[in-house]
């Protein structure tokens, strides 16, 4: 499975997509110092030390990754979706739990990994094979059912972990893969529309009153979501209205990014953050903390950054010498831009609250290293654009 990477392989590297990750790898530590100085009162540099070691191992992760010529993995499909699967059911079983949900498996009394960030990866490069052997035929509302359920088994298991945030991610994956891949697009894209419209529907009468007679039997009409789970999906709406929950976390991120300014307050002079007003500022909610103390210039800055890294990603793909790594960096790019919307989205009180980690730059061991793996899957198909004439 793995190929010798001579020079003129080497050559094929795109520096700009590189830089554009160190960058982002150098911003997260930076942020994170300021982000995280208050929440180990003997130890405030604890998250920035454990962050520098999940980018330091997550970079040898990367290049074993891109070291291995992308099309061995079609190989082992199979074996890689088993895999996947049982991860995720070893979660159901065995997992630790957390602020309502169960994600983890212990791996030491300290360390614990959460598969489902690496169930991204692993159904990327599993749904990228399977759409390859259905090239041509994805025309019709038949076709779709196949790559639905394909998708729709890790995504249950995730969902009844709970984890909303991934398995809406998962959906993004699917609706990027799937279009690249060739299904009809306004079958497809009228499929989609559908979709949100009964969702739309079903949140509406879950929370209407008061509505005319026949409608009124749909009142109250029950979800399959946990009651927290509501809360964060609507607090953006009216955050006024739950000032001791999801809400009151929404204005305080808003006025966070607010009271910025231009310029920001400048380096650990943040308020909301540096006084732990805003929940999870070194993970879900670090985006908050740039727009405090760097202001608008820094949170822009960040996201050009952002957008170099996906367009080189997007050029990546482009070149690729195979469908097969069309469709891994398209599942990539999906993935990355999933998180940054929804991510700056949520802390900007515009999007529901999901939990979506800021990619690279949030704290957390097993998405960085997933983060890396999907680095290193488009690292592989840049590396070998050129087909090999022997």
């Amino acid at each position: 499975m793995l190929n010798r990477i001579d020079k003129k392989t080497l050559s094929s590297m795109d520096i700009v997509f590189m830089l554009s990750l160190f960058v982002l790898l150098g911003a997260s530590l930076l942020i994170l110092s300021t982000a995280s100085y208050n929440l180990i009162e003997d130890n405030p540099y604890h998250y920035v030390k454990t962050q520098a070691v999940w980018i330091i191992s997550g970079l040898f992760i990367a290049g074993f990754v891109a070291y291995i010529d992308y099309i061995h993995w079609q190989k082992i499909i199979w074996w890689i979706y088993g895999a996947n699967i049982f991860l995720l059911l070893l979660v159901i079983i065995v997992g630790s739990s957390a602020k309502g949900a169960q994600r983890w498996i212990p791996i030491t009394s300290s360390i614990s990994i959460q598969p489902s960030e690496f169930a991204k990866i692993f159904i990327i490069i599993c749904f990228a094979d399977f759409l390859v052997k259905r090239r041509g035929k994805l025309n019709t509302y038949r076709d779709f059912i196949p790559p639905f359920l394909y998708m729709l088994v890790p995504m249950l298991m995730i969902l009844i972990q709970p984890d909303l945030g991934t398995a809406l991610v998962f959906g993004a994956i699917f609706v990027g893969m799937m279009l690249i891949a060739g299904a009809n697009p306004k079958k497809f894209c009228g499929i989609i529309f559908v979709g949100v419209l009964i969702v739309g529907l079903g949140f509406f009468f879950h929370f209407a009153a008061n509505l005319p007679w026949p409608l009124s039997y749909l009142e109250g009409l029950p979800l399959p979501l946990q009651d927290y789970q509501l809360d964060r999906l609507t607090s953006f709406v009216n955050p006024g209205g739950d000032l001791s929950g999801d809400g009151y976390h929404v204005l305080q991120s808003v006025w966070a990014i607010g009271s910025g300014g231009l310029l920001g307050k400048g380096y650990q002079n943040g308020t909301q953050g540096q006084l732990n007003f805003l929940p999870e500022h070194h993970t879900d909610f670090i985006f908050s903390v740039v727009g405090e103390e760097f202001g608008f210039i820094g949170t822009v800055t960040l996201l050009f950054v952002f957008c170099i890294f996906l367009m080189r990603a997007i050029s990546i793909g482009m070149k690729s010498r195979d469908f097969y790594g069309l469709l891994i960096v398209t599942g990539v790019v999906s993935m990355f831009l999933f998180h940054i919307l929804i991510n700056v989205g949520m802390t900007s009180g515009i999007m529901p609250v999901t939990g979506l980690p800021l990619p690279f730059i949030s704290s957390g061991g097993s998405s960085m290293w997933a983060n890396m793996m999907a680095v290193g899957l488009v690292l592989s198909v840049g590396l070998r654009r050129e087909r090999n004439m022997f």
